[in-house]
């Protein structure tokens, strides 16, 4: 069987010749950038941008990527759209806050309808039949992935494979957290999204990436590399190996394998460009253990929301802004205002948590993290 190629490419900085070298080198290294796009083809680019941010927090894919990979897609010939879809509000405004747009508009890359999308079936999903994806992607020939690499409190990672959550257009992804609580199930869902809308390619950006309360509120981490595949699978493994996590652990590795997206496994993975040990970084701060299953009985799920990390907001921080409220998906909701009260911060009803952790990814404060009681260190070591 022929191995999955991943290629690491030393980059120290987002310096944009230094980054377009980084990235053509490594596209070149997997079979050359006409391998995966045909002149002529409209290709739309896929960001991470959850949240618009200014390039140094680390929350979004740095606007230096977006337009390397853009001017090699145009060297080819083909027709370059980019695009995501934020947590909250249209990405138009998401995208000028991360400088994305500055970076697109220098090469005359359009945006991509990324705020509507239309319901498409998966009849060889491994969880999910139905999705409503945005019309940006499904306008297009082909979707090229540009993944950041950053902790999530939910799936450990979020990378390659998790990257195409932001196909499902806005409040419509807070409706796959509350039908599928389950972070493994979830991540079988994500599986699903990958072999549905089938990638062409991933170059995910590590040459900065996020440690500690990912994926918005946690603090930059350099690692000075770009990894590039077409196998989603196989690059989220290279990057937990750099960050000193176990490949196994990750939740999307063995449903991706199942689902033929590709292989976690060391031996079916050819490493080519630098060496990875130069990146290996055991520092990276991180939870090194795989989510809990919320799955079992009536007791077993009434220890487990007793015992799980959950959010706790920070009043201190907190400025009442009511995004966790607005974006909780549990019915009734596990983050309010107590008795409507907007003048303090919201509370949680842990009861009602599905640990979705849509608050803490989405709060503009950074003002939610995500802790473990101290009964769950105890019943539920990993």
């Amino acid at each position: 069987m022929e191995k999955s190629k991943v290629s690491l490419m030393r980059c120290e900085s987002y310096d944009e010749t230094l980054v377009y070298n980084a990235a053509k080198k490594g596209v070149d290294l997997i079979g050359g950038i006409a391998h995966f796009v045909k002149p002529g083809e409209k290709i739309v680019l896929k960001p991470n941008i959850l949240l618009g941010a200014e390039p140094g927090k680390c929350v979004c894919t740095h606007p230096s990527v977006l337009k390397a990979i853009g001017k090699i897609l145009k060297e080819v010939g083909a027709n370059v759209y980019y695009g995501d879809s934020p947590s909250v509000g249209k990405c138009e405004w998401h995208v000028g806050r991360a400088g994305l747009k500055q970076a697109a508009e220098e090469l005359g890359i359009k945006l991509a309808d990324f705020n509507q999308g239309r319901e498409v079936v998966h009849k060889d999903a491994l969880i999910n039949k139905r999705f409503v994806i945005a019309n940006g992607v499904l306008d297009t020939d082909g979707l090229i992935s540009l993944p950041k690499l950053k902790t999530h409190q939910l799936t450990r990672l979020t990378g390659a494979v998790k990257n195409q959550f932001g196909c499902i257009p806005g409040i419509l992804k807070t409706a796959h957290h509350l039908k599928i609580q389950d972070p493994h199930e979830f991540s079988s869902m994500l599986v699903d999204i990958n072999t549905l809308i089938k990638p062409r390619l991933y170059i995910m950006d590590a040459i900065n990436a996020m440690e500690g309360n990912g994926p918005r509120s946690g603090k930059p981490k350099k690692l000075g590399v770009l990894l590039i595949s077409s196998d989603p699978v196989a690059l989220d493994a290279v990057a937990c190996r750099i960050v000193a996590f176990d490949p196994e652990m990750l939740p999307t590795s063995k449903p991706g394998k199942k689902a033929g997206l590709g292989t976690y496994l060391a031996e079916e993975i050819e490493l080519l460009g630098d060496d990875i040990n130069s990146f290996i970084d055991p520092s990276f701060d991180m939870k090194r253990k795989p989510p809990a299953s919320v799955a079992g009985g009536p007791f077993l799920r009434f220890l487990k929301n007793r015992t799980m990390p959950r959010p706790v907001i920070d009043e201190a921080k907190c400025t009442k802004c009511g995004t966790c409220v607005n974006l909780c998906p549990a019915k009734p909701k596990a983050v309010d205002w107590k008795a409507g009260d907007k003048k303090s911060p919201p509370v949680y009803h842990y009861k009602r948590c599905i640990r979705c952790y849509c608050c803490q990814e989405s709060c503009p404060e950074e003002a939610i993290a995500v802790k473990e009681p101290v009964l769950g260190k105890i019943f539920f070591r990993q």
